[in-house]
């Protein structure tokens, strides 16, 4: 960078970090892809956002929230992975959670990645402060656990003296352990195997295996997204959320398996089965069900149409119409008015009833 008199200027900035500058970037880029419609594939190794004073004048917070917006609004499958002994800390997790954008993100890791907001020493200063690892050692400790009791039944002062300068001898040689033993529990709540059982990501990809696990997840997210925006265009926007299309495509892949249901966790097949139900052109479950979608909205929307906007639009219908269906349609018409006349005539009983009486 430059400064006012013209001189050059390095400034070091750590890595694993997000800046105002690096952040600001991110937020673009992902405007970007958006905007071109491209899918996102995103390798985290992240610890959190740059928090001085500086920084905070930069507006980092800003640009962090632009990443959060950018995700947000993204259209296209997005793909978040931890690779190998990468980490995932505080503000950065944060703004790539799969649940700002949960129709398109999804989240993966390498068995040897972490991740969590807190990172373990922190989570121990936190959880296990030094009156707790006092209560542990004076529970498991034998030692400890002795010299506590016979404090407990010391009498002089001199005695009483002595005996809690041993226990905090005994205290400060087993700090280091305690505290070690403590660090690689809270660790263990940032493993992927935990992340996943707790929902916040989606499978554990070894990195070996990533390449092709995710050339046909992205692939199948980008054929799911094609099929799901034909049938918005067919019930109309906001007709049908994002839940109700993953379940009405997921029904119509169980009526092409019946036997081989399960065929839905393999990407590779249901690739293969996408790939026939957005061609328009083919017939298929997907784009009959489409078509009957379609009218159906269709039909909805006549419904609400002014009554004096039908004669108009009955004679533009039957002007679209070929000369067979037209005439199927005049016949249904009269069959109508045939039905109609019958329910508003009187009954001949109704009638001679009425003279008689007269």
């Amino acid at each position: 960078t430059c400064n006012s008199d013209s001189e050059a200027k390095a400034i070091s900035q750590a890595g694993q970090v997000w800046f105002p500058d690096s952040a600001f970037k991110t937020a673009q880029a992902i405007f970007d892809f958006n905007r071109e419609e491209l899918p996102l594939m995103v390798l985290a190794n992240w610890r959190g956002f740059s928090g001085g004073m500086k920084d905070m004048f930069d507006q980092v917070v800003k640009f962090g929230a632009s990443i959060v917006d950018a995700l947000n609004e993204h259209k296209q499958p997005i793909m978040v992975y931890l690779p190998p002994m990468a980490e995932l800390r505080g503000g950065s997790w944060v703004v790539i959670d799969p649940t700002i954008n949960p129709e398109m993100m999804e989240m993966y890791a390498d068995p040897s990645s972490r991740g969590g907001v807190l990172e373990p020493e922190a989570i121990v200063e936190i959880k296990f402060r030094a009156k707790d690892i006092r209560k542990t050692m004076e529970r498991l400790d034998i030692t400890m656990k002795k010299l506590v009791g016979e404090l407990a039944d010391s009498h002089t002062n001199e005695e009483k003296a002595r005996l809690e300068q041993e226990i905090k001898r005994r205290e400060e040689q087993l700090a280091g352990v305690y505290h070690q033993v403590a660090v690689q529990f809270a660790e263990l709540h940032d493993t992927p195997v935990r992340m996943k059982e707790k929902g916040t990501i989606r499978e554990v990809v070894e990195w070996k295996e990533a390449r092709r696990f995710f050339y046909w997840r992205m692939r199948r997210k980008l054929l799911e997204t094609q099929l799901g925006k034909q049938v918005v265009e067919a019930a109309g926007e906001g007709k049908l959320g994002h839940s109700q299309r993953a379940v009405m495509i997921k029904r119509w892949f169980t009526e092409d398996h019946h036997n081989t249901s399960h065929l839905w966790e393999d990407d590779g097949q249901v690739v293969d089965w996408l790939e026939r139900q957005v061609d328009i052109n083919e017939k298929s479950t997907s784009q009959d069900s489409i078509k009957l979608i379609k009218r159906d909205a269709l039909l909805h929307g006549l419904k609400n149409v002014a009554p004096e906007l039908m004669e108009d639009i009955a004679i533009h219908l039957a002007q679209k119409m070929s000369p067979e269906k037209r005439a199927d349609l005049l016949e249904a018409i009269g069959n109508l008015l045939d039905r109609e006349d019958k329910s508003v005539s009187p009954s001949p009983s109704n009638g001679s009833e009425g003279e008689g009486s007269t």
